[in-house]
């Protein structure tokens, strides 16, 4: 167990310098110093109780997860019917006091298509999202259940938690907390970012995108007044808010089906653009859509305002498209953002915000150090006193520790927090813990009457199956810490996990490749310990 070659002393001193070299740009950023721009600085990241940031809280309003339903069954009933073979004629729909109804043609298509929608009510988690009654021998009657009403509040909120993380990760912050917060809240914290209007902004916009054919039945004088035909909805345009257009309600095409949305500049006109990718499903839509309707407007939606509504001059088919309307390059960007990173299933607004200055994340710095350093020097000093040179041995691997750590967590880019700091602590005396065992194996040994290098060898031995042991126990519990924890608890779990690493290859094995060099190098009879 002391036989370390040369290659091995070049690979472990090499290993524990990269990593202490890796933690040198956080420590220089700490104490206010420059590191060269010519060299890599990877940084340790602070988080929001350290650095400062953004707090926002998000909440959502289930009432419209029940109406999209309403239209998507809606849409669904009515593809289902023309569908079917022979085509089932159905009358208009209802949507009133949220529930579905229509009317059959002939009542004796009523059982088939109860066949055909029972597969749409089931839905898609094995929960029955709708009830089906039929009344009067010939009007169906679709009501939503609770469970599927709670399912689909569930998946709107597990979506929308997804595309704000999406896009508070495209503005570039580092290791956002992004959790929810109840049934239809969500909970943002963006270290670092003082000015939280740019954040509000891109998180409130909702980024339902839609293409919709404009309704040139619809009198302009009445869409004005609000009167549009049956089957149609009118839109506010965004740069006039006081002037809308008719749009038929069902038959468009929804942005959900984009792949990728970029902002550029149109060579021609020179004014700002955001280029879209369908899908390969979206891209045909669009193909029909376009082909079919040659000369004739649409309009393209934005959070239920008009960005504008040109014409089909010619069919689309190759799945992308341009979306003009009085762009500037930051709102074309975060447009483009924005359809990137999906619409949001439903409206967020904010309910809670507030601005956490950096100075309150100093004096916990400063508060958590001090500790940090108090107890080391007592465990340092104590260490020294009780085992002499193996007590030195012990501090430098404590040292190199701390930066291994540094090192580590600068790579990973991950965050410290302040419960972070407390796990450096506890690393610290995991540490020192297992120098100790160590340590008083070889007393025991000794006492035994074994000579010095057979009771450092068997020190090192059998301490390390306590350390392993040890060790493993609480890299369990860190590891579940780090899965079914949020926020602050998971820097608590990052820290203490990768102390636990740090702290049995530093005691373990560079204590023991020293101790091996001095065994060596000056061959004692007794030793000091």
């Amino acid at each position: 167990m002391l036989d370390f070659p040369t290659w091995k002393k070049v690979w472990l001193w090499g290993l524990t310098a990269v990593a202490a070299l890796a933690a040198m740009p956080s420590i220089f950023a700490a104490s206010n110093i420059d590191w060269p721009e010519a060299l890599p600085s990877p940084q340790v990241n602070l988080g929001l109780d350290l650095a400062g940031g953004s707090h926002i809280l998000l909440e959502a309003d289930p009432s419209q997860v029940a109406s999209q339903r309403l239209e998507n069954m809606e849409e669904a009933v009515r593809t289902t019917m023309r569908q079917a073979e022979p085509r089932i004629r159905i009358g208009d729909i209802s949507t009133s006091d949220g529930e579905l109804s229509f009317m059959l043609d002939s009542p004796s298509d009523i059982d088939r298509a109860r066949g055909l929608l029972e597969p749409v009510m089931q839905g898609n988690n094995l929960v029955r999202e709708w009830n089906l009654a039929v009344v009067d021998g010939q009007r169906m009657v679709l009501t939503p259940t609770d469970d599927g009403i709670d399912q689909a509040v569930t998946d709107a909120m597990d979506s929308a938690t997804e595309v704000v993380r999406k896009r508070i990760d495209e503005l570039g912050t580092r290791e956002p907390t992004i959790i929810r917060q109840g049934d239809t809240r969500i909970v943002v914290q963006v270290p670092g970012l003082q000015d939280p209007d740019q954040l509000k902004e891109l998180l409130g916009k909702t980024a339902k995108l839609e293409f919709k054919l404009v309704d040139l039945s619809a009198l302009p004088t009445d869409v004005q007044a609000g009167v549009v035909p049956p089957g149609s909805q009118a839109f506010p345009y965004a740069d006039n808010p006081e002037q809308f257009v008719a749009v038929r309600r069902l038959g468009g095409i929804r942005g959900d089906s984009l792949i990728n949305a970029d902002d550029g500049v149109n060579p021609q006109t020179n004014e700002n653009i955001v280029n879209i990718q369908f899908d390969q499903q979206g891209a045909a839509k669009f193909a029909k859509l376009s082909t079919e309707n040659v000369d004739k407007p649409f309009a393209i939606i934005l959070d239920e305002e008009v960005i504008s509504a040109p014409n089909f001059n010619e069919p689309i088919l190759g799945g992308s498209a341009q979306i003009s309307g009085n762009f500037t390059a930051d709102s074309a960007n975060e447009l483009a953002i924005a359809l990137r990173s999906g619409a949001l299933p439903v409206d967020l607004t904010v309910i809670e915000e507030r601005t956490v200055g950096p100075d309150l994340g100093a004096d916990s710095i400063r508060k958590g150090m001090l500790a940090m350093l108090i107890g080391s020097v007592a465990v340092i000093a104590l260490m020294i006193a009780t085992y002499g040179r193996f007590g030195v041995y012990a501090t430098i691997a404590l040292f190199f520790n701390v930066l291994i750590i540094l090192g580590i967590m600068a790579g990973l880019n991950t965050t410290l927090t302040l419960p972070g700091i407390a796990g450096f602590v506890i690393t610290i005396g995991a540490a020192v813990d297992a120098n100790v065992l160590i340590n008083e194996r070889i007393r025991e040994e000794r006492k035994r009457g074994r000579r010095v290098i057979a009771a450092v060898e068997n020190g090192y031995k059998e301490a390390s199956r306590a350390i392993y042991d040890a060790n493993i126990t609480n890299f369990i519990a860190g590891v579940l810490l780090f899965l079914f924890g949020s926020g602050p608890i998971r820097g608590f779990a990052v820290v203490l996990v990768i102390g636990l690493f740090t702290s049995v290859f530093t005691a373990l094995v560079l204590t023991r490749m020293w101790v091996a060099g001095y065994l060596r190098a000056k061959r004692p009879n007794d030793i000091n310990i």
